[in-house]
This record gives structure tokens, C-alpha cells and sequence, in this order.
């Protein structure tokens, strides 16, 4: 019995690499050191994760050199830095926001993957950000000869793109960020926006068929940037209903932190479709302390309870370093935490094996 495990997304950056993002954004280092860089990061990333016994690698965002989210508009002229304001327990992140018409991605993940599957013989996975993440770069005035309509079609022939390149360059799956899911949920706690996130996501989803879409991932959490969360006070009452109704196969849920994960598998197992598969969290990325594997092994025995096999696997709670300047977690912690989910997913799938 193999019970699949895979990544999210995030792995921290070199300290190296940090300081020459920073000397690469105040003109003190050339773009090509700062990609020969880069490319040094992604290799020990790759290397490391094969190190740890991972099954599914990933480049671990070291490109990425803003943060998950607004890489595809990092740097572009109509955008100012004074959009949407993601409020952290202990601190706020600030979104870009759209100036002028039109939309274009300067920067897409897509090109990000050839690089990697050159690099490993392992399956490679690259994360993208969601639609609905970037529809809250649209400000509430609409903007001059550039409405929300024509925003919104080109953020979907943009995402689409993106996705279709990383199949083309080679990945083996793409997970799509849905990070504001939950956010959603405090934002407006009438449902409203949640609705309009997956409506505009299925129609992303939409786009591809249907065994493309067994290539396409989604993943929700509460947030994690500098350990702290944006939305963790949001029961997840409020939020799987409606996640499951998302035309994608796998999901992958954010469940370690969570007090009551019991209650939680209950609503998962209640809401899960018959042709979906839920990666659940058996690590928390925020919690200074390595898990063992005997721990992991518990935590997807216990999700064994309530989710048919056919339908399991694992995963970390969320990326471990999705802004690229946190370091609250160093890399050597972060393979440390892979390699534990690793082990402790295979022991708990022997032990599933040996019963059945």
C-alpha cells in the first residue's frame, strides 16, 4: 500500500540568496549573478529533497523572488505598491495593485519548470498562484478604459497559460494557491465573497479537461508567513463546503495546527467527492519543534479513520517560507520536517497494509 505525500510549495532561501534579491532590487547586483544564484539554490533544493526521500520534488520557489503571490506582476509599470492589505496576526503584507490596463504576467512559474526536470529524475510539481488571489488586484474604483470584465478574461487566459506551459515544460502537477479561501470567510462573513472566488476559479478550472484536471492541485491553509496566520480564527465549517465544489482532483489541506483535527477529517470525509483525493497536513511548517516520524505516523492513522485510503495522502500544512525574506525556519528544519512526513506517511501505510 503506498499512501502518496507530496510538498507545497515554498522551501526558505538560502540566506546568500535573500541578501542578493534585496542587492538585485537596489541595482547592486546584475540580473545574471542574481539567476546564476538562483539556479545554485534550485539544484541543493532538488538535491536535498531526493535527500529526504521525496517522492514528489519541487523547486522549492527559490525563483520566486518576491513571494508567492505577485511574481507574475513583480516589477511591471501599471502596478503600485499600495493594494490590498493581508493582515497577519503580528504584521501586514501589502498587495500590488493594478493602475492601468492591461493585465500581463511578467513572470511565470512555467518557466521555472524545464530548469527543474533537467535537474532531478523525480516527478516534479510547480505551484501557481489562484485567479481569485490576483482578482483582489483589481481596485474597488474600477479603472479608466479598463473594466473588471476585461481584467478578469485576461487573469484567466494568463492562468491557463501558465498552467498549460508548466505541463508542457515537463511537471508532473500543478497546485493552484487558494490561500484566500479561508481569508474569504473573515473578509465577508455573508459567504459572498468565498462564492465569487470559487465561481471564478471553476472557471479557470474550466478551461481544461477533465484528465488535466487530475494534473491540478488545490491548496488551502490560514496563512504562514514569519510564523504567524492570517485566517486561523475561521472555523473550516465555513470554508470546505464550498472548497470540495472546486473542479479540480486533489486537495490539499492545511489540518496539523488545527485543535480539533477529529472534527475537522469529519467534515472533510462528509464533503469530499468520490473522484477527489485529500493530501491532509501532518506537519505544521510554523512549529519550531521537528515532528517525528512516530507522530506523522499517528497523524495519518488518524486520518485513515474517517478518509477511504483510495482518497489519502499527505502533505506539509502549508509552504514553509511563501515570502521570500522569512526566516523563521531554516532549510536544514525545513527538510528535516519533509523527511519526517516522508517516513511517517510509509510507516503508517505498512501499518495500513499489514491490517488489510
Amino acid at each position: 500500500m503506498i499512501i502518496p505525500t507530496e510538498p507545497i510549495g515554498s522551501i526558505p532561501r538560502p540566506v546568500e540568496l535573500i541578501s542578493a534579491i534585496k542587492a538585485a532590487e537596489e541595482g547592486r547586483l546584475a540580473p545574471d549573478q542574481l539567476a546564476a544564484l538562483c539556479d545554485a539554490a534550485v539544484v541543493d533544493t532538488l538535491r536535498r529533497f531526493e535527500e529526504a526521500g521525496s517522492p514528489v520534488v519541487s523547486d522549492g520557489e527559490q525563483r520566486k523572488n518576491h513571494n508567492f503571490a505577485d511574481y507574475c506582476v513583480h516589477g511591471l509599470p501599471n502596478f503600485s505598491p499600495d493594494g490590498f492589505r493581508l493582515q497577519f496576526l503580528d504584521h501586514y503584507r501589502q498587495w500590488p495593485r493594478l493602475t492601468a490596463g492591461p493585465l500581463r504576467y511578467a513572470n511565470r512559474s512555467d518557466r521555472h519548470v524545464a530548469f527543474a526536470v533537467r535537474n532531478t529524475r523525480l516527478p516534479v510539481k510547480q505551484a501557481v498562484i489562484s485567479p481569485s488571489a490576483l482578482s483582489l488586484f483589481y481596485p474597488a474604483q474600477p479603472i479608466a478604459d479598463y473594466a473588471r470584465e476585461q481584467f478578469i478574461e485576461a487573469l484567466l487566459a494568463e492562468h491557463e497559460a501558465e498552467i498549460r506551459g508548466c505541463f508542457f515544460f515537463g511537471a508532473h502537477s500543478v497546485q493552484v494557491d487558494f490561500t484566500e479561501g479561508r481569508l474569504a470567510c473573515k473578509l465577508d462573513p455573508s459567504g459572498r465573497l468565498l462564492a465569487n472566488f470559487v465561481r471564478l476559479n471553476n472557471l479557470a478550472l474550466s478551461r481544461f479537461t477533465e484528465a488535466e484536471r487530475g494534473r491540478i492541485g488545490i491548496h488551502t491553509c490560514p496563512g504562514g508567513d514569519c510564523d504567524s496566520t492570517h485566517s486561523a480564527d475561521v472555523d473550516y465549517a465555513e470554508l470546505l463546503p464550498s472548497l470540495f465544489e472546486l473542479k479540480a482532483r486533489n486537495f490539499f489541506v492545511a489540518l496539523a495546527r488545527e485543535r480539533n483535527r477529529g472534527r475537522v477529517l469529519d467534515m472533510i470525509r462528509r464533503h469530499l467527492r468520490a473522484n477527489q483525493r485529500v493530501f491532509v497536513g501532518v506537519i505544521d511548517v510554523l512549529d519550531p519543534r521537528i515532528e517525528t516520524a512516530a507522530e506523522v505516523r499517528d497523524r495519518v492513522l488518524e486520518a485513515a479513520e474517517y478518509i477511504p485510503l483510495a482518497q489519502l495522502g499527505t502533505t506539509d500544512d502549508c509552504g514553509y517560507s511563501p515570502f521570500c525574506d522569512d526566516v523563521s525556519t531554516t532549510r536544514e528544519k525545513a527538510f528535516a520536517k519533509i523527511r519526517a512526513r516522508v517516513e511517517g506517511t510509509a510507516w503508517a501505510a505498512d501499518l495500513l497494509s499489514s491490517r488489510n
